[in-house]
């Protein structure tokens, strides 16, 4: 073949915007997702249908639906329907929109404003809406993927209803491919694509929930998919594995979801499950997580969830700590996996971190009384004098190595801070204390 003749055609799919916006349905009835909000008399529903909307922030992950949810409340109200965005517009901005909002207002139709990103704006940005969501002005519909807890104001959150929205299922967004092949209008139908059942699944969960990111994928690879013979366009597994390249976990090392899996390790530790202790490590690490902070998380862990029942967890972790700051990323990683599986499946006690809290609370609860004089050291001759050291009993001199001599305060003299369990070491330290207790109790009758 000639480098100059016609190569196969590669389909066209572009049809001047993304199939992700030229698939967004504009009816509930077409919506898929969300039936715990959107489903057969569900209150938010009602509300739509009804035309009767009040303030409310849409919260969940990219590609839910949260847009296509405002798109159409815009379908269906009979309200003067204005999208903003929080990254390109400013204070003026929305002064401007809610001047005119006022006006409308005033001739009786309402205007809802819809607040893409509404996380992005900053507080005096967000307390500009406040009077006229107050006077209701204006219906807010803000979308955000960030907790609102953490990104909205708290006067702006107490003046609005939060909905949350849920990642699409693997079985939703498939839903939504099979009806984007179908499409002839909108979507891909009728250009002779062809890609199995399989292949539409493997986009599906690899889309982590993500509608969008699922019609990306779907219009990558049929664009890369050049017609055959038969004149169908085969998207092949290469063609597929091309266009998905690598899975974007979603993960925001400022946000929610960086608590929600550090929680997820931790407690997967806490609870034995090597497994589950190794995979949310490995989330982290490959959604991009500062190796070293898992590091330090680890060795709370080891000092929290496990202390003395094996006192080589907190060897293990700060070791672990050392290696992964010492080789880096990738090859340190797995120190760190080892840690993660080493705490996972080491006795567990948090008799250390009770105690500890136990004392935390005394301290700030109970009388501060001044240290004993027995157990303060006389520097000075005038320290001395007032009696500084007077009483002290130097263990070593004791043929048990062991002296009656209390060292608590009065007041707290019969508190028992660590409490050992029977696991691992800890039944060991447990015999040795029944002993010093046994000893001093026998010594104090004499």
């Amino acid at each position: 073949m000639s480098l100059f003749e016609p190569q196969p055609r590669a389909i066209e799919t572009s049809g001047g915007r993304p199939l992700a916006d030229r698939m967004r349905p504009e009816t509930l009835e077409d919506y898929v997702g969300q039936a715990h909000l959107l489903g057969p008399g569900k209150p938010l529903r009602q509300r739509i249908e009804r035309d009767e909307l009040a303030s409310m922030i849409l919260w969940g992950p990219p590609g839910s639906g949260k847009t296509t949810l405002a798109v159409i409340i815009a379908h269906r109200t009979r309200s003067e329907f204005i999208k903003f965005s929080a990254v390109l517009s400013g204070i003026r901005e929305i002064r401007d929109v809610m001047t005119a909002a006022e006006k409308s207002r005033q001739y009786g139709r309402r205007t809802i404003l819809f607040i893409d990103e509404i996380h992005r704006f900053n507080k005096v940005q967000q307390d500009a809406f406040l009077p006229y969501v107050e006077r209701g002005d204006v219906i807010l519909i803000g979308a955000t993927t960030e907790n609102p807890s953490f990104e909205v104001n708290a006067a702006l959150l107490s003046r609005v209803k939060v909905y949350v929205l849920s990642p699409l299922s693997t079985d939703e967004i498939e839903t939504l491919l099979k009806r984007a092949l179908r499409d002839e209008k909108n979507g891909l139908g009728g250009k002779g694509i062809e890609i199995s059942e399989a292949q539409l699944r493997q986009i599906a969960i690899f889309a982590n929930g993500d509608a969008r990111s699922a019609y990306n994928t779907l219009e990558t690879a049929a664009a890369a998919a050049s017609r055959g013979e038969s004149g169908r366009a085969v998207v092949t597994d290469a063609i597929l594995e091309d266009a998905i390249q690598r899975r974007m976990l979603l993960y925001d090392k400022a946000g929610e979801e960086h608590y929600n899996l550090i929680s997820a390790l931790h407690k997967s530790v806490r609870n034995s499950d090597a497994d589950a202790a190794l995979y949310w490590l490995g989330r982290m690490l490959e959604s991009g997580e500062d190796p070293l902070y898992i590091a330090r998380r680890l060795i709370r862990m080891a000092s929290e969830d496990i202390g003395l029942a094996d006192p080589d967890a907190l060897k293990v972790s700060v070791a672990a700590m050392q290696a992964a700051h010492f080789i880096g990323p990738p090859e340190g990683n797995l120190a760190l996996a080892e840690a993660a599986v080493y705490l996972a499946l080491a006795p567990k006690s948090n008799a250390l971190y009770v105690g500890f809290n136990e004392v935390g609370k005394d301290a700030q609860e109970s009388l501060a009384e001044p240290v004993p004089l027995h157990l303060r050291n006389p520097v000075t001759g005038l320290m001395a004098s007032f009696g500084y050291g007077k009483g002290y009993q130097y263990a070593h001199d004791a043929p048990d190595r062991l002296t009656d001599m209390r060292c608590l305060p009065e007041n707290l003299k019969d508190r028992r801070y660590y409490r050992p369990t029977a696991e691992g070491f800890e039944a060991e330290l447990q015999k040795k204390l029944e002993t010093i207790q046994g000893w001093k109790r026998k010594h104090e009758r004499q």
